[in-house]
């Protein structure tokens, strides 16, 4: 625009008007000029003639025009720009580049253009030698005019080329989407909101924050982005001005001008619209960061889980702003055998109200979290909550592991522990393995293969006459014995009367021969029921 503004036609005659023009074009912008025509009696002219001939340049300008993209040949960009003084055409100059230049330079070319239209039209009046007064005054008007448009052009470029600066330097500053909204409060005087896809506030600038945050339905906001898309820019919708941030195809929020008294200016418009330009820019780079980051997340988890050098997984997980070297937890997850996205989302959830320190993955079918610290098995299956169905989420928790060395054993041990606690009566729930007990014995014996065995020494003739008389012998003694031998609270675990109760019992002590009265046999039989619980968790 400085350059533009040193641009002078006044005292010059025809050959100096097309000189000025032709050094300006080089300054202005990275086109040359190829050609320069004048025109007279309605015919392009090349002028000055001492310039080479362009015969297929020629062409074109007779058959198309004078202004618009035009073939100089050696596959560059060309274009042919009219000098036009009120709407008649001085004459034209064809540019060429090796690219197609930025839409400011081009804009730049315009402007030098019909600046040389207006001094070719003034020259043209002398060259014809009017003399009129009155036509001298008009022309003299007109250049005034001209000179007042090429004013406010450049008085409003030069406001444009400051929003680009104070934006551009916002995101400079590594502030985020926090900075852009701050930038365009003080562009505008406006107060600035930033939402995400869904309505939610990412955050605000200036005053009169909204609290709480209104916040449409899913059908109001999916209306609301149609809208908006098929605006295809700024559109006021109430008290704002919304625009959308939309990198490409994908929606990743809208930026909105809180103006309820309608006092928005162009400019202000124009700081809204390139304002969602920078911040799509920015929530991609976020985005893109956070895939990166999760990544590398999971590739560490993966390979802590199988085993890998320990001074390496330090260094990793230093980098990713982890500490591995506290005291850590194994923790396995899924719902009804998925490990999908929505549960990884609100494992990750969990942990963070928990307030656990975690890396997360996924691996072996299941969602993983390395937690820096124990978590309590009922408070993490709580805390699950607005993810999948927490009645069929199954968790397991691993012993503790001081060194990485020691975290592919806690995987394991989660793994049983989530395979005992998917063995219960009532799948469900999260277990750790060192609190299990009893039923880590029967879960090690039954990988050894003595559990089946043992539970039809003891059981077998009771089992035998439930298959054949579709009987609930071994389940009746099963939760005689969990209550400890008491007869009214076992006939309400069973639903039965207590006489039912006490006829079900004599019959299994004459099944079995065995004396329920016995220490010894009670605690083996016990042990039998448990273990065919553990066995048959739909038993």
């Amino acid at each position: 625009m400085a350059a533009l503004s040193r641009v002078d036609f006044g005292d010059y005659d025809t050959d100096g008007i097309f000189q000025v023009a032709t050094v300006a074009v080089g300054n202005l912008s990275t086109c040359q000029v190829e050609a320069s025509y004048r025109s007279l009696d309605g015919e392009f002219v090349r002028f000055p003639r001492s310039q080479p001939e362009y015969p297929e340049i020629d062409r074109q300008l007779r058959e198309f025009g004078s202004g618009g993209q035009i073939d100089v040949g050696r596959g560059q960009w060309g274009w042919a720009i009219p000098m036009n003084h009120q709407s008649i055409v001085q004459g034209c100059l064809v540019v060429s580049a090796a690219d197609a230049p930025p839409e400011f330079q081009v804009l730049l070319l315009k402007i030098l253009a019909q600046q040389a239209g207006t001094a070719l039209a003034y020259v043209a009046v002398q060259e014809r030698d009017i003399g009129v007064a009155e036509q001298t005054a008009q022309v003299t008007t007109d250049l005034h005019e001209t000179n007042q448009a090429l004013a406010s052009t450049v008085s409003r470029l030069q406001r444009q080329s400051n929003i680009h600066e104070v934006l551009g330097a916002a995101v400079a500053a590594g502030r985020g989407a926090q900075g852009v909204a701050d930038a365009l409060y003080d562009l505008t005087a406006l107060p600035v909101g930033v939402e995400d896809r869904f309505g939610n506030l990412r955050c605000w600038a200036g005053s009169g924050r909204p609290h709480p945050y209104p916040k449409q339905t899913s059908d109001e906001r999916e209306l609301l982005l149609h809208e908006l898309a098929a605006r295809n820019g700024p559109a006021r919708i109430g008290g704002r001005m919304l625009a959308l941030v939309q990198p490409r195809a994908e929606i990743l929020g809208v930026l909105a001008l809180h103006d309820p008294d309608n006092t928005v200016s162009e400019d202000s418009l124009f700081a809204l619209r390139y304002g969602t330009t920078v911040l799509a820019m920015e929530l991609s780079h976020e985005r893109s960061i956070a895939e990166i980051e999760l990544n590398l997340r999971r590739d560490l988890v993966d390979d802590l889980l199988v085993g890998t050098d320990r001074d390496g997984a330090y260094a990793r997980a230093d980098a990713l702003g982890h500490d591995l070297r506290r005291p850590h937890y194994v923790v396995v997850m899924n719902a009804a055998g998925r490990a999908d996205c929505t549960l990884a989302t609100a494992a990750g959830r969990a942990a963070t109200a928990l307030h656990l320190n975690y890396l997360q993955g996924q691996h072996g079918g299941f969602v993983v979290l390395l937690t820096d610290g124990r978590p309590d098995p009922g408070a993490l299956h709580h805390a699950i909550g607005e993810g999948p169905d927490r009645a069929s989420v199954v968790i397991g928790i691993g012993t503790r592991c001081d060194v990485p060395d020691e975290l592919p054993q806690s995987f394991i041990e989660a793994r049983r522990a989530f395979n005992i606690q998917l063995r219960y009566a009532n799948p469900g729930g999260a277990a750790a393995f060192d609190e299990l007990g009893f039923y880590r014995l029967i879960d090690g014996a039954h990988d050894g293969g003595a559990v089946e065995p043992f539970v039809r020494e003891w059981l077998g003739a009771l089992l035998d006459y439930d298959s054949s008389k579709k009987s609930e012998m071994v389940l009746t003694l099963s939760e005689y014995l969990e209550c400890g031998g008491n007869y009214d609270e076992s006939a309400a675990a069973l639903h039965i009367h207590r006489s039912t109760l006490r006829y079900r019992l004599a019959r299994i002590a004459e099944l079995t021969g065995y004396d329920l009265r016995d220490v010894d046999t009670r605690f083996n039989l016990h042990a039998a029921t448990r273990a065919w619980r553990f066995l048959n968790p739909a038993g």
